[in-house]
């Protein structure tokens, strides 16, 4: 293990809580999304025009729970760690890790991809991948950015993507699921897929970024979280979290999306894998009885795509480790989700031996480094 080399194939920035308040343009100045004090319990909250109230602290609870957890989100920013916005802080919360370098997902910028006001959602995102990039630009080789897409305008959405990719960030994130009346099979989206593709772009589907009905989010009133609507409580609304992520794959690849793009990279984050190698088995099955009653039906098995162009990210996942005798060995990468309450930090290690215990050390090495490094050009 001390040899080991890590990657984070999913860690997260924490945003100033000023960010958008100073850098958006004058036009949106009286909407910038913004940290304020919480009126009706203590701690502090992200809020933007039309977006449920998000708990600034959870974005940097790193590893609570429980009475830890509640605790701290009574919190404001003197509780996190600055490496979330400090570059060279950043790589010094690395060392102490044992990781070489990690993915760099937003953490303030999820709730804005529920935003009502689509111009706003683009003001935001290009401000946040400006600043990203900036950040990124301090040690490109520990530290790989992933920009934030809003695809509710496809030409613009492309041409944000294009820079993105010129300003060095290394892929994008997009809905989750996108709103019901705009599934993902849709060819609507077609040039922005070619787009990716054509630079070299994965996208990426986080927990937590959906904006279809499942998604759409409310306060739990215990806790300060946020909770699915169609959840009875924010527990309820955590373990249904994947299945929003299932169902955009779902419509990716029998929707014909990846058949159409084969050079389009897919990366499910933060949703576990150890369900991926039923998922396989219930496409493959369902494709094998009723292909033939479909017209225009995938002409591959739906596994054939997930492993020519689906990646997955997890933490602590105890399956996770063994799905790859299914899923096979190439497209599965570990993640620590530092700053988040899920992270791993500073104990990774010590996590990745007891996780990896009895798996091939060749495959060790693909999952938590080889992975990540081959699909972001990482070189560390």
């Amino acid at each position: 293990m001390a040899e080991l080399r890590i990657i984070s194939a999913d860690s997260h920035v924490m945003e100033p809580p000023a960010l958008w308040q100073e850098r958006l343009d004058r036009k949106f100045r009286d909407q910038a999304p913004r940290v304020v004090k919480n009126e009706t319990r203590p701690g502090y909250v992200f809020i933007a025009p039309g977006m449920t109230p998000f708990p600034a602290a959870g974005g940097f609870a790193i590893g609570k729970s429980g009475d830890e957890l509640k605790e701290h989100l009574t919190k404001g920013y003197e509780a996190a760690r600055p490496s979330g916005w400090d570059p060279a802080e950043r790589i010094k919360d690395q060392d102490v890790d044992g990781v070489m370098a990690e993915v760099l997902y937003t953490t303030l910028g999820m709730p804005l991809f529920r935003l009502p006001d689509f111009e706003l959602q683009r003001a935001c995102f290009c401000v946040y991948n400006d600043w990203l990039a900036e950040l990124c630009a301090y040690n490109p080789k520990r530290l790989t950015g992933l920009a934030l897409i809003s695809l509710a305008d496809i030409p613009e959405a492309v041409r944000e993507l294009q820079r993105c990719a010129r300003a060095g960030l290394r892929g994008a994130m997009i809905w989750g699921s996108p709103p019901e009346d705009q599934p993902y099979r849709s060819k609507s989206y077609d040039p922005f897929w070619e787009a990716a593709g054509e630079v070299g772009m994965p996208l990426h589907l986080h927990t937590g970024t959906g904006n279809g009905p499942e998604s759409r989010r409310e306060a739990d009133p215990a806790t300060g979280l946020i909770k699915s609507a169609n959840a009875g409580n924010v527990m309820e609304s955590y373990g249904n979290m994947v299945q929003e992520v299932q169902r955009s794959l779902n419509s990716f690849i029998c929707g014909g999306v990846l058949e159409r793009f084969p050079k389009l990279q897919l990366v499910s984050a933060e949703s576990d894998v150890g369900w991926l190698p039923h998922f396989m088995y219930r496409l493959d099955h369902a494709y094998e009885k009723f292909s033939r009653l479909v017209p225009g039906a995938i002409p591959r098995r739906p596994s054939d795509y997930i492993r020519r162009q689906v990646w997955a990210t997890f933490q602590e996942d105890p399956v996770g480790p063994a799905a790859y005798k299914i899923f096979g060995a190439d497209n599965y990468m570990w993640a620590s989700d530092f700053p988040h309450a899920d992270s791993t930090w500073p104990h990774s290690r010590e996590v990745i031996a007891r996780d990896f215990e009895g798996v091939p050390e060749a495959v060790t090495r693909k999952i938590v480094f080889e992975n990540c490094a081959r699909l972001y050009h990482i070189e560390v």
